[in-house]
């Protein structure tokens, strides 16, 4: 009844407030904010570029010195002299390295046989986006299965295949085989076969993509993403959705709420706007007068439905429940904006209907079962955008022979910017001019395999349950406007020794006097 006296008018105007307030959003909470980040020029330093939900894009790159003060600590007048020492190709050579990849690992001495200043002291500064973007990792002999929704087509943001890590496709392969992890070729392959199809299939073998590295089991990885037919991608590989189709497009994967095909068949005049051509006000204007009736109504809703829902998911007070079985892996996550706070985790059996399904009544019987584990669980998980879990690593403290379990975690999703720096590398912590920093969490380890591990052999790299909580990082930083404290064991002491390590910080900018 509400939509049926609503004006057409009214709908325009209301969906185009709504347009511009989510977008503001957006702009705030999406992964397309520039990051920056410098490694100083240490034997071993490794400089790190992330991406949880999305495939790095790097803009600017440095290696060599623009300023007297970035990287200067302990240093000499004499190695800070020259601020216009800049190696060329630096940008190339970064983007050819880290484009299309999720995470990507660069150890500074990659530049050093060009030097183009000796004498100076330098350092490695990378500026990216992250690209919002689908993975798809087929392990060797497999099939690749990439696919769009709709009336979407594929365009391929990158492809590798071999290996650039000891964890990925691994799983009953003897070292020998996952040990070479400087092997990972880009291809072209994948972009020729698949841009421009609904769905495509495409086998991760050396008969497709050759043999980069004999002896090594291999995969093939791929960044991609999902567009509008005719809409085409400029010079950096960034598509220009209209500003409409976006958002709406993002919206049906998260909620699933109604077919694209619907809204295509019904009103396609938005999918021939290209947002760069037109200036802000003007697009929003043509679009609010072209969108025919129904698809304002539907818009509208999705829109005030999804400000609802992602009202939720941010605000930092809010508690998500997480329930896993104990045959499966249980997946915390507040990306990409946010860290993981556990509240509570209780691993065992507090009722006869979770986690039921298949099992004898014998295996339900005991309803009284709880592990508390929520500072195991912390340990883990907090601080990090992404936490996965396996339950069964509760097993070694049975609460309850014979029973069924599962693991029961409230966590909370804390705003934060995620920090992570190789051993012996300086970490720097930074706010605008008028904000200053807030740590949430601090911990020196390890506890992955893949973070900070290129060309580190595995040795240093299987210890993942290293990885110590610190106060030293809030004592230094907290209430400073910038802040660089050395992620190294005269810092931190040494949780494991032999371990190459790294400091993981999450910390977030509060405006003075907060």
């Amino acid at each position: 009844m509400l939509h049926s006296r609503l004006s057409t008018t009214l709908l325009l105007a209301a969906t185009c407030l709504l347009l511009r307030a989510d977008f503001s959003r957006a702009q705030q909470t999406t992964p397309s904010s520039t990051e920056r980040v410098i490694t100083c020029d240490d034997a071993f330093n490794v400089q790190r570029l992330s991406c949880e939900n999305g495939a790095i894009s790097v803009q600017t790159a440095l290696y060599g010195r623009a300023d007297s003060t970035t990287c200067s600590e302990g240093r000499p007048p004499q190695q800070l002299t020259n601020t216009q020492c800049s190696l060329q190709g630096t940008l190339d050579i970064m983007r050819k390295r880290c484009n299309g990849k999720s995470v990507c690992e660069t150890n500074t001495n990659t530049f050093r046989a060009s030097d183009p200043c000796y004498g100076i002291y330098k350092y490695l500064e990378t500026t990216y986006t992250c690209l919002p973007a689908i993975f798809s990792v087929a392990c060797e002999e497999s099939l690749a299965n990439l696919q769009c929704s709709g009336r979407q087509v594929i365009s391929v943001y990158s492809a590798y295949y071999g290996r650039r890590d000891s964890a990925t496709c691994s799983y009953q392969r003897p070292a020998s085989q996952v040990e070479n992890v400087d092997c990972c070729n880009p291809t072209s392959k994948v972009a020729e076969s698949c841009n421009g199809k609904h769905s495509c299939t495409i086998k991760a073998s050396n008969s497709v993509f050759g043999d980069p590295c004999g002896g090594t089991y291999k995969y093939l990885e791929v960044a991609y993403t999902c567009k509008n037919p005719g809409n085409y991608s400029d010079r950096s590989g960034m598509q220009h959705h209209s500003r409409f189709f976006l958002l709406v497009t993002s919206l049906h994967r998260e909620r699933q709420v109604f077919p694209l095909n619907t809204i295509n068949s019904r009103c396609v005049c938005f999918t021939a706007i290209n947002s760069t051509q037109l200036k802000p006000d003007l697009l929003n204007t043509m679009l609010c007068s072209r969108l025919c009736t129904t698809l304002l109504l539907a818009a509208m809703c999705l829109l005030m439905r999804a400000g609802l829902s992602r009202a939720t998911v941010v605000d930092p007070s809010s508690k998500v429940k997480v329930i896993t079985c104990d045959d499966d892996v249980q997946r915390l996550s507040c990306a990409p904006k946010g860290v993981i706070s556990v509240q509570n985790a209780v691993y065992g059996r507090a009722d006869k209907a979770t986690c039921s399904k298949g099992k004898s009544p014998q295996q339900l019987a005991n309803t009284k079962c709880s592990l508390q584990v929520t500072v195991d669980m912390g340990k883990r998980c907090n601080g990090k955008r992404v936490c996965d879990i396996n339950p069964n690593i509760f097993h070694a403290s049975d609460p309850c022979h014979g029973i069924y379990k599962y693991l029961e975690t409230t966590y909370t999703c804390l705003p934060a910017v995620v920090s992570v720096t190789c051993e012996d590398s300086p970490a720097t912590l930074q706010c605008d001019a008028k904000e200053v920093i807030s740590v949430y969490s601090a911990h020196y380890g390890r506890r992955d395999s893949t973070t900070c591990s290129s060309q580190r052999p595995a040795s240093q790299l299987r210890n993942v349950n290293c990885l110590n909580p610190t106060s030293k990082v809030a004592e230094k930083c907290n209430g400073k406007h910038s802040c660089t404290i050395k992620a190294s064991n005269s810092v931190f002491g040494d949780p494991c020794v032999g371990t190459y390590k790294y400091l993981e910080v999450a910390y977030t900018c509060k405006k003075r006097g907060n």
